[in-house]
This record gives C-alpha cells, sequence and structure tokens, in this order.
C-alpha cells in the first residue's frame, strides 16, 4: 500500500504532478521541474521530506552503541545540537544506509535516515541496541521540511518567534536546535540540506507541518519536488542511496572515504575491510563525469575506460551546467580516457572534480 505524507493533499492542491517514490505518493513537480531547480539555486524553494525517518536513540551508552554502528567518529561530536553524516556498514564493510546523527545530550542522540531503508536500518539498528541499553524510537509524529537555496534561512527564520531569531541565525552549518515559531509550535531546526545549497531542514510536528509549509508559500517560498531534488542533489555531487551506493559497496569506493574515521581503539562494522582498502586500495572508485556532446547520461550506462569496465550510477541532464553530468563506478587504476555507451555509441566523457555546483557556482575546471 503506496505510503502519504500528511502534506499529500496540498500538493495535489498546488498542482503537483505525483508519482510512486519508494512507496511513498510523493510530488516529482509542481509544473516545471527546470523552474524548481533554478528557483532553488538561485532563490528559494521548499521539498516536502516527510517520508523521511526520524529515529531518537536514548540511554546513557548511546555514544558508545554509536561508536559501533557507525563508520565516522561519533566522538566529533561534543557540544550539543552537531550533527555528523556517515555510512552504517555491514560486516562486508558494505553501505546498509547513509545518515545524519545529531548530538542532542550525552544521553540522547537522534538520527536522520533514508524512507526507502526503514525497515531494514530499524531492524539492524535494534538488533545491536539491546547489549548497549539504548532506547530505539521512530518518531512518525513529526513532518518534515526542507527549505534551500540563498534565501531559504531568512525566509524560515522571519516564521520563528522573536526569542529563537538570534540563536537561529547563529546556527552553523550541520547542527541544529530546538525553537518556536511564531504561533509557538515546538521545532527541530537543522543547518543541513540534500541541494548543495544553505538552508535549513525542519522537524515540525505532524499536525502543524500543513500550517507551517503554508506559512512558508504565504511568505513566498515556492514548492520543488523530486526532480529538483534529485538534480540539485547531483550538481552537489551528493549520493543516493541504492543508486550510488548499496550493501556491495564500501564508503572508499563511494567517494565517501572523508566520512571513515579509523580511530584507535573503535571498533565498528565493517573496520576490518576498510583497513584492508585503505592500506591496498578499494576494487573501485567513483568519478564525476560531464559529457560535452548533446545526450543525456542514464543509470546503468557501460562505462569504458583503461582500468576497465564500470557503469553509470546517477546521470541527468543538468539544469545549473547546461549539459549531461554523472556519477559513474569504474575499477580503480589509471582510467585514461572515458566513453559512455549510449545505444551502442562510444560516446567521449570528461572526468571532472565533483561537486559540479556548490552554492550556485560551477566548479573550476567544468
Amino acid at each position: 500500500m503506496t505510503q502519504k505524507t500528511i502534506l499529500n493533499e496540498t500538493h495535489r492542491a498546488m498542482g503537483a504532478k505525483m508519482v510512486d517514490f519508494g512507496g511513498w505518493d510523493m510530488p516529482i513537480h509542481y509544473g516545471s521541474q527546470i523552474d524548481e531547480h533554478h528557483q532553488v539555486r538561485c532563490d528559494v524553494g521548499m521539498f516536502d521530506v516527510s517520508h523521511m525517518t526520524v529515529v531518537d536513540l536514548e540511554g546513557a551508552r548511546v555514544r558508545e552503541f554509536l561508536r559501533r554502528l557507525v563508520a565516522n567518529s561519533v566522538d566529533k561530536l561534543q557540544k550539543p545540537g552537531k550533527a555528523l553524516y556517515t555510512c552504517m556498514l555491514n560486516p562486508q564493510g558494505g553501505v546498509i544506509d547513509d545518515l545524519i546523527i545529531y548530538f542532542m545530550r550525552e544521553d540522547w542522540f537522534r538520527l536522520v535516515v533514508n524512507a526507502a531503508t526503514r525497515e531494514k536500518d530499524l531492524a539492524w539498528i535494534n538488533a545491536q541496541a539491546a547489549e548497549f541499553g539504548v532506547s530505539v524510537k521512530e518518531r512518525p509524529e513529526f513532518g518534515m521540511v526542507a527549505v534551500q537555496g540563498p534565501n531559504a534561512r531568512a525566509k524560515v527564520i522571519a516564521l520563528l518567534r522573536e526569542a529563537d531569531r538570534e540563536a537561529a541565525e547563529k546556527l552553523a552549518r550541520f547542527a541544529a536546535l530546538e525553537a518556536h515559531t511564531i504561533d509557538g509550535v515546538a521545532v527541530f531546526l537543522a543547518r543541513t540540506g540534500y541541494t548543495g545549497e544553505d538552508g535549513f531542514e525542519i522537524i515540525v510536528p505532524e499536525n502543524h507541518t500543513v500550517n507551517f509549509w503554508n506559512a512558508l508559500a504565504a511568505a513566498g517560498v515556492k514548492p520543488a519536488g523530486l526532480g529538483a531534488r534529485d538534480t540539485l542533489r547531483l550538481e552537489a555531487g551528493m549520493n543516493l542511496y541504492g543508486q550510488d551506493m548499496d550493501e556491495t559497496v564500501s564508503p572508499y569506493e563511494a567517494a565517501l572515504g572523508w566520512t571513515v574515521a579509523l580511530d584507535e581503539g573503535r571498533d565498528f562494522n565493517g573496520r576490518a575491510v576498510l583497513e584492508k582498502q585503505k592500506a591496498e586500495g578499494a576494487p573501485r572508485q567513483m568519478l564525476g563525469v560531464v559529457m560535452d556532446e548533446k545526450g543525456v547520461l542514464r543509470h546503468g550506462q557501460k562505462v569504458l575506460c583503461d582500468s576497465g569496465e564500470g557503469e553509470v550510477l546517477s546521470g541527468t541532464f543538468s539544469p545549473t551546467l547546461g549539459k549531461a553530468i554523472a556519477l559513474v563506478r569504474v575499477p580503480a587504476g589509471e582510467v585514461g580516457a572515458l566513453h559512455v555507451d549510449i545505444r551502442g555509441k562510444q560516446v567521449p566523457v570528461r572526468q571532472v572534480k565533483f561537486p559540479f555546483v556548490r552554492e550556485g557556482k560551477v566548479q573550476e575546471g567544468i
């Protein structure tokens, strides 16, 4: 049965085209995916991300538990509200899911995990939490709205009560705080996002989510759908779980080595495999590519290079660049010239550093 967020009827009333997304009925666009993409890059847009799963971990040994659960080090989180992006790995070093951890108190950490992986994530977390005496509590009573773009923070802060505005203004990137709207509704405000632009992701009580969305709309924030969210995150070089990585892919093979902390004395799931890959090199590598010829790069297309045969992971037409871009995975080694097989024709592509675009700026050399 298809699930619906609390904003489903609101999307339809705003003219959204709805599609199935991992079992959720979600808006793909509200008229023009390209316009929504540029709206976020140049001004501000909002996304319904209420399908994401919020999980609260509580108990005296939560930090100890998270040291085992994830590849990044939660010991980096010392100040309440600070956030950490990381991967949860299986014993083979494959990515079960990527997630954000928020440190709220020593006995309370909050996780936000992907919607499509909810059941397996909760099963995996629960299976290991028991020995640490950690309570695992899913929070389905919340909605979530992402407001992204160069003008996003100003729009959201204007909807907060006066007493919380200064703290929200000073909130650092990858940090969160608890605040209240003008109407007195308690919200969880995180300076995070999935677009390569500044902004907030706001967790709101479900029974107040529609009002919060409508208040943003009244303030001039236009809605954007999953289509624009995907082109924005790909331009920003951000992985999509299930497409760019999964349980057969290690963080090193997904260009996420920066999220791995091989700190001493911490035995996290998959550590032995990652230590071996760090020492000897991972068998595969993820690259960013741009296609200067006309056409679109799509998931599953064959990639040919000197190190062997690979495939396109995420590919799209980049509205900001005006040409096709992709993340590809190929065997380790010198790649030389890269070609993508498009309907039997070997089309040349250029390897470039990603992110392709960050905060509205095209990266040098692209």
